[in-house]
């Protein structure tokens, strides 16, 4: 019979799986009992968007689908107005018919990465999801608070920084979050900050304190699924024994990793959209995740969403028109082309007439345009990133996916 058995793996390989178990991965918590009426989980993330992040355990991906809430520090995306992550702006090039071109394939370095990692950074990554999702999502911490937080502690000024130390002990970090050493990343945490009284109870003990009062309330309502720094876990002031001290139970969900995806994993990974519908200007617009939505001027309407860790931006303005300006006046006025390219126009398969090229203005920088309009809203779409960003379809991909119903 195990001969048969073993035939039949070599006829029908693809038929089999192998899974791999992390037994010392303690990334992922369990939290029940204390008078919760369903679990909930706690994970310890890293604020990077670096790809082998996103290998995540089938149990994380399980924990986020049956979860119906998602928890972070704070609320990453109220950031999109203020925050463009990355570090340097892109320099287009231009061949004698107005086409833009790169003689690099560089990537653009954002603050979490660059954009050879994820569009996302990890938290970020799970807020997309969670609204993508149609869950509820809830921050621990205020970004004020967080800003007030790190204002006021004694951290190593920069200027003084030896950067290629600073590169060693990043990648350390790197590692031994890979391997899901909790207690390493504390240890580690409090051996650089010591240099600095105070600096660790400021940025990890006080805010552990709050981030469990959060907790304690949130997970009375309904399950959720809670990512904080991965180096707010362990030790005797850390999350997992300060709940446990409030008489709840933490139980290590082991890692585990299947070939052939979970049901649970497709699903997280389905949700990669999100539709936003405009009844009153008759708009449908698909965004990588929920734009941040806002009313600026005289009735308009503004959309926008970044991929904080490529540093990619997406933007949608909904302008009431008088019918004064045709769509080439309006063009004129949204597309600042550079010297060398100019936009053109363009008759989409559905007769919508566009407007669409470079424009080089300050904030965005170089950056791609599309104009449209119906006989009551002019629409103007942009997108731009970094070098790879902006010498890809992405920008064009996403104008494509905007259209009037």
């Amino acid at each position: 019979m195990k001969k048969l058995f073993s035939i039949f793996l070599l006829i029908f390989p693809g038929l089999t799986w192998a899974q791999n178990i992390v037994p010392e991965n303690e990334l992922l918590w369990e939290i029940s009992g204390n008078g919760l009426k369903e679990k909930s989980y706690l994970f310890g993330s890293l604020h990077s968007n670096d790809k082998r992040l996103f290998r995540l355990s089938d149990s994380t991906y399980f924990a986020l689908d049956k979860s119906k809430a998602i928890v972070l520090e704070a609320d990453i995306f109220s950031l999109f107005p203020e925050w463009d992550t990355r570090k340097e702006q892109v320099t287009l090039l231009f061949d004698n018919k107005g086409k833009p071109y790169t003689g690099s394939a560089r990537s653009t370095k954002t603050i979490y990465g660059d954009e050879d990692g994820m569009p996302q950074f990890l938290d970020a990554y799970f807020q997309e999801y969670c609204y993508n999702a149609g869950k509820v999502f809830f921050p621990l911490e205020s970004v004020e608070d967080q800003i007030n937080i790190f204002a006021d502690a004694i951290v190593p000024d920069a200027s003084g920084v030896n950067f290629a130390a600073a590169q060693i002990l990043q990648d350390k970090m790197m590692d031994i979050y890979l391997k899901g050493d909790i207690r390493s990343l504390d240890k580690i945490m409090r051996v650089n900050l010591s240099p600095f009284p105070g600096s660790y109870e400021q940025l990890i003990v006080d805010r552990n304190v709050l981030m469990v009062k959060g907790l304690d309330s949130l997970m009375r309502k309904q399950g959720l699924f809670c990512a904080v720094g991965a180096g707010h876990l362990s030790g005797e002031k850390g999350i997992i024994q300060l709940l446990r001290k409030q008489g709840y139970k933490l139980r290590k969900v082991t890692a585990s990793f299947n070939e052939v995806p979970i049901a649970e994993k497709k699903r997280v990974r389905e949700s990669r959209t999100f539709t936003y519908l405009n009844d009153e200007v008759g708009l449908l617009a698909t965004f990588p995740g929920k734009p941040v939505e806002k009313k600026i001027g005289a009735g308009n309407t503004f959309l926008l969403y970044r991929e904080m860790g490529q540093g990619n931006t997406y933007s949608i303005e909904l302008i009431p028109i008088d019918g004064t300006l045709s769509l080439k006046d309006q063009a004129d006025i949204h597309i600042a082309s550079p010297d060398a390219t100019h936009y053109k126009f363009k008759l989409l398969d559905d007769e919508t007439e566009i407007y669409e090229g470079i424009s080089d203005t300050y904030t965005e920088g170089m950056h791609w345009v599309r104009v449209m309009q119906n006989d009551r809203y002019l629409v103007v779409m942009k997108a731009y990133g970094g070098n790879k960003f902006m010498n890809s379809n992405r920008p064009s991909y996403f104008f494509s996916k905007v259209w009037f119903e």
